[in-house]
This record gives structure tokens, C-alpha cells and sequence, in this order.
């Protein structure tokens, strides 16, 4: 068997079919007919199958920092300078973001940071980071020291990866001290019996109804 029919193709000079062949064979080849293949290969190109070359020589192996270079790379390419569109972007929701921590009733509601946060494409990888560390030093501290409840703190931590928020203190509703007391000051009204309540109508008119018939009697005997 010669390599033509090794590679399954009819003898040529185009580089791209023998390479198409080889590597169409090579998915399921075996050991044993990996090595026939790339013989088949060298013989008919005189060179190396792509895959060969690109393998490291023997008794070397890949450095093992090769793929962290490879991840860093990647991240540096998503980490680069924003353009003009995307840092206007990032601009306009810290200023939301600013504005929003000025209200503390709609600063309470994880829907509203999520509705502006959410935004895209404010919601992108490259946009979320920005904007994340533009607001760290202003808005953690706030929601590490309980000045927000628990669901804006939760979603604060997952949305920028501030995982040590899982365990800030949860804010206390301002006005529930004054509910308490409120509620303490009408008890004693709640507890009074209803009667109580209509007695004196009750009395006033029926002195009201003595002093008519008084004066009733008082004409008549006057009369006679």
C-alpha cells in the first residue's frame, strides 16, 4: 500500500488536499495508524504534518505557565482601555448610582440598583468592572456598615464579585422604634369599654328632657 492509498487520495502536488486528507484520517486514527499516516504524509510532502510540528520535542514538555500566559492574555485584551462610547457609558450610571445614594427610600430597593446597573450594555464584563471600581471606595464601605438592606447588599456583592459583603450587617428600618411607641400610647385607648364611650350623650339629654318638663309643670300651675 503506497501513501496515496494510505491517505485515500489520488496522487498530487496540492499541499491543502494531502493536508486535508491526513487530518480528516487522523481524528480516528489509532497509534498504529497514526504512525502509517504520517510516513504516508512525509512521503508525499517531504515535510512534517502540521500536528507533528507543533508537538514538543521528546523528553520536553510544555511549560506548565504556558496556559496561565495564554488566560492572562485574554484578560488583559478584556481588561484594555475602554473606548469613548463605553467610558461615557460608565460615566452616565455612576452619576445614576450617585444620585440613586442620595435617596435613602429608593437606595433601599435592589430593584432600582439592578434596573440601572442592569442597563446594557452598562451590564457588560468590561463595562461592570469599570464602573465597579469607580464606585468601590464610595458605596462598600456603605453596605459593609449596614446602610443598606440585606437584598442591596446581596446583590452588590454578587454583581462586582464583592464576596466579603456576604456578611454586612443587615440596615434597620428607621422608623421602628417610633412604630413601638406609637403602638405602646394607643394601647390604652383600644382597651376602653364601649359603653364608656356614649354615657354622657346619654345623661346630658335627659337633664335636658327634666328641665323641659320643669318648665312645662311650672307654666301650667302659673295658668291655674
Amino acid at each position: 500500500m503506497n501513501c496515496w492509498e494510505i491517505l485515500g487520495i489520488e496522487p498530487t502536488r496540492d499541499r491543502a488536499l494531502i493536508d486535508a486528507a491526513y487530518e480528516r484520517q487522523e481524528k480516528f486514527a489509532s497509534d498504529e495508524e497514526l504512525q502509517r499516516l504520517r510516513e504516508a504524509y512525509r512521503e508525499a510532502t517531504g515535510a512534517e504534518p502540521a500536528s507533528v510540528q507543533a508537538e514538543p520535542p521528546v523528553g520536553e514538555s510544555v511549560p506548565s505557565g504556558a496556559s496561565d500566559q495564554a488566560v492572562s492574555e485574554a484578560r488583559a485584551q478584556e481588561e484594555s482601555e475602554l473606548d469613548a462610547s463605553e467610558q461615557q457609558i460608565v460615566r452616565e450610571v455612576i452619576i445614576q448610582i450617585r444620585a440613586l445614594m442620595n435617596d435613602s427610600r429608593r437606595s433601599s430597593d435592589p430593584q432600582i440598583w439592578k434596573a440601572i446597573l442592569g442597563e446594557p450594555p452598562a451590564d457588560q464584563p468590561r463595562l461592570r468592572r469599570e464602573i465597579g471600581k469607580a464606585l468601590e471606595q464610595q458605596v462598600r464601605p456603605m453596605a459593609e456598615n449596614g446602610s443598606f438592606p440585606s437584598p442591596v447588599v446581596q446583590f452588590l456583592a454578587g454583581w462586582f464579585d464583592w464576596y466579603s459583603l456576604r456578611d454586612a450587617p443587615e440596615a434597620q428600618p428607621e422608623d421602628e422604634t417610633f412604630s413601638d411607641q406609637a403602638g405602646a400610647e394607643q394601647e390604652p385607648r383600644e382597651e376602653l369599654p364601649p359603653q364608656m364611650v356614649n354615657f354622657w350623650p346619654a345623661v346630658i339629654g335627659w337633664i335636658v328632657g327634666l328641665a323641659i318638663l320643669a318648665t312645662l309643670f311650672s307654666g301650667m300651675g302659673g295658668g291655674g
